[in-house]
């Protein structure tokens, strides 16, 4: 199944975070926190403004993007956690 986003929403998966401190303690899993890291899979179209004009979106496909803990919707897609979220909820592209 595949989901295609509307307006201006987009379908991000979480990053892993890393299950080890720099000095090498490791996290367990019950003790580590959500990512707030993801990689965008999916893009609406974007948004129409007052004048009814499509505004795009600023972000696409493959960006890796920061967004708050409990930003957007958790939805489960062929066994895979997603989130489904408003640009607007996104705070950073992450440039490599």
């Amino acid at each position: 199944m595949k989901l295609r986003p509307l307006h201006d929403r987009v379908i991000v998966k979480r990053l892993e975070q890393e299950t080890k401190t720099a000095s090498g303690i490791v996290i367990p899993d019950n003790a580590a926190e959500k990512p707030d890291q993801g990689e965008v899979l999916a893009v609406g179209p974007g948004r129409k403004n007052d004048k009814g004009d499509l505004v795009t979106m600023n972000i696409k496909v493959g960006d890796r993007v920061l967004f708050g803990k409990y930003s957007g919707q958790t939805v489960k897609v062929d066994g895979d956690e997603l989130l489904v979220m408003k640009e607007d909820d996104l705070f950073a592209v992450v440039e490599k």
